[in-house]
């Protein structure tokens, strides 16, 4: 009666063994497999490493304010109306302007600051969208008038950052030929600043409408089976290649 309860006792012992090989197979092969993202630690496409992300920044011009001078120079007349025209194009925000207080400038502060109001009516900026606010400058910095608005700004980076070796080891990027963590990003910090409205980065533009006189006449030369391409009748397209040195 001894020998059965001892056979049984064996069969479990074998059959715990065998659970216990499979689940060890099981865990080592599900060790070998991994995904590429999961053997690397960054993404593969320098997109998703180095984006390209909109924040809000600022345009600024200061206007340097001499002690006995009342007004703006050319100069300054000239970069007060460039950042009028592009403030209509490119601002998020109104117009500040920092003008000096409490100090021997203030005649020649209000002086260039009517010529800059003038200046801004001129270029179509409305009187409710520039604040005017004094401070009190520092006695030993040259006061100046700080006009400044709020825009967007697209950024990508910091570059220049190398987590991983480029030479020969063990890691994986190397001996999977993977792209190394800085490739890409000066291209990405290059066009996030190239880039004339970085909203078009996300998003496409309106559509504006079509030019309707000539929408017009060449739909009246289709309707009369005409060419509808235009007709150039100066010198534009007869011109010939020089046979300077012939």
């Amino acid at each position: 009666m001894t020998a059965l309860p001892r056979a049984i006792a064996g069969r479990r012992s074998q059959a715990a063994l065998r659970l216990l090989a499979a689940a060890g197979l099981a865990a080592i092969l599900g060790g070998c497999y991994q995904s590429r993202e999961a053997q690397n630690d960054f993404p593969s496409d320098f997109r998703l490493r180095h984006p390209i992300t909109l924040k809000e920044g600022e345009r600024t011009v200061e206007v340097f304010i001499g002690r006995n001078r009342g007004g703006l120079t050319p100069t300054q007349r000239a970069d007060v109306l460039s950042f009028a025209q592009v403030w209509r194009r490119e601002a998020t925000s109104g117009i500040i302007v920092d003008v000096p207080k409490g100090g021997p400038n203030d005649q020649a502060a209000a002086d260039s600051m009517r010529e800059i109001h003038s200046i801004f009516v001129a270029s179509g900026v409305p009187r409710h969208a520039i604040f005017v606010r004094p401070y009190r400058p520092s006695d030993s910095a040259l006061a100046s008038i700080k006009i400044n608005y709020s825009k967007l700004v697209a950024e990508a980076g910091p570059c220049g950052q190398w987590p991983k070796n480029l030479g020969p080891g063990q890691d994986s990027s190397y001996t999977d030929n993977q792209p190394y963590w800085n490739l890409g990003c000066a291209n990405q910090r290059n066009l996030a600043a190239m880039v004339d409205n970085p909203a078009d980065l996300v998003q496409p533009r309106g559509e504006s409408s079509s030019y309707t006189a000539r929408r017009s006449v060449m739909i009246d030369k289709y309707r009369k089976g005409e060419n509808p391409s235009g007709k150039y009748d100066t010198h534009y397209d007869t011109g010939k290649i020089s046979d300077l040195g012939k």
